[in-house]
């Protein structure tokens, strides 16, 4: 980059985040299949209207929002991806509509073996910079003083306050607590009481590496 020029880099994801920026290209395909039959196929059940394959993100909580404990090893997967796929279209690959996402994410996950081998941190950026660039030609079409984006905008945020602590409402000051190896770097502009139970980074993370271990043992 030019002298005096900052951006989001790859290693900043990966640092960040802990999601992988080397692996497999994150590649959504357009299944042969009904969306209905699909989602039955892959979660365990389907709302009456998907409306084009875009499932209301609120369906997906309310409708998972418990794994019951004897949940069968079918049952766990399909709650597993019913989460992968509220976060890939709430967070991770948000669009401007603010509460669907559309199912042909949840080829993603349908087998874990391969989810787990994504650069998932790849996939997150390139999607980021593409929402970004899209709203700035809209803004200069319009003339516009603000636009609105899609993609992880905690991201965008979280990167800033890394780079320029001075405008950071938190200033890091539990930093020294966490330490590189046990979480993401990201984790540590969180308040504390947060780090166990909102933490998006860490979770999207775990839950990864643990349904893949989880399918190949059964």
């Amino acid at each position: 980059m030019p002298f005096g020029e900052v951006t989001i880099t790859l290693e900043d994801v990966a640092t960040l985040t802990g999601l992988a920026i080397d692996g497999d290209a994150v590649v959504v395909d357009i299944p042969d299949e009904d969306w209905s039959a699909m989602c039955l196929r892959l979660l365990g059940q389907a709302p009456t209207d998907l409306g084009g394959g875009v499932i209301w993100i609120t369906w997906l909580r309310e409708t998972f929002d418990e794994l019951p404990l004897s949940a069968s090893p079918q049952m766990t997967e399909q709650f597993a991806r019913a989460y992968a796929l509220s976060l890939m279209g709430g967070v991770l690959f948000s669009d401007r509509s603010g509460g669907s996402v559309h199912l042909q994410y949840l080829l993603l996950v349908e087998d874990w073996r391969k989810a787990g081998r994504f650069a998932w941190g790849a996939a997150v950026l390139s999607y980021l910079y593409r929402e970004m660039g899209r709203s700035a030609l809209q803004m200069t079409a319009s003339s516009s003083l603000g636009g609105d984006f899609g993609g992880w905008s905690a991201l965008l945020m979280i990167w800033t306050w890394e780079r320029f602590p001075h405008t950071s409402p938190l200033h890091a000051v539990t930093g020294a607590l966490i330490t590189q190896d046990e979480v993401s770097r990201g984790l540590r502009w969180l308040p504390a009481h947060t780090r166990q139970h909102g933490d998006r980074f860490y979770l999207y993370k775990l839950l990864f590496d643990e349904c893949t271990t989880f399918v190949v043992s059964i």
